[in-house]
């Protein structure tokens, strides 16, 4: 009986992975590191949890976990890091220049939000979650979530706007 639920804690895993991991990373400012460690971190409170919400909605779980780790985490000062003496490997990729570029300046924006409203944003307009929701697993009312979220994307608007000057 346990192995099952190991398999199936390995199966949700193994097809989620990507999709939390880009939460996390958009949750984290584009930050692929303190993503990575949010995200598993995340995944670790789930295991604890997993005969209790593997048949309701283990992903929900994991997304409110993840927005209340990376709101705790934003207010850190320092996360443990250590230098390593060799860098890894990275892999080669074709020219995905344009991509990686508006990417970059989407995360950058992002993470120039306040945590609560990234994670407003993200959760709302990203995960595409109804407000309740939202307010839900930042564990505020509703009426607050959507301010969050209000607040947050006319920043990002004010942050992305392209500046363009009349010619003549």
């Amino acid at each position: 009986m346990e192995q099952t639920r190991a398999g199936e804690y390995d199966a949700f895993v193994a097809a989620r992975w990507s999709v939390l991991f880009h939460l996390a990373r958009l949750l984290t400012g584009g930050d692929r590191h303190r993503a990575e460690d949010l995200l598993q971190e995340s995944l670790v409170k789930l295991w604890f949890v997993w005969p209790k919400v593997a048949d309701e909605a283990p992903e929900a779980y994991v997304r409110k976990v993840l927005a209340r780790s990376a709101a705790r985490s934003a207010r850190r000062r320092w996360w443990g890091e250590r230098p390593v003496e060799e860098l890894p490997e990275v892999a080669a990729a074709g020219d995905v220049s344009a991509t990686v570029a508006e990417r970059s300046r989407l995360e950058a924006a992002l993470a120039c939000l306040s945590s609560q409203q990234r994670a407003a944003v993200v959760l709302r307009y990203y995960q595409d979650l109804p407000d309740r929701q939202v307010a839900e697993i930042l564990g505020c009312p509703v009426g607050t979530a959507r301010s969050h979220a209000a607040r947050g994307v006319a920043r990002l608007r004010r942050l992305l706007a392209d500046v363009i000057e009349p010619v003549g």
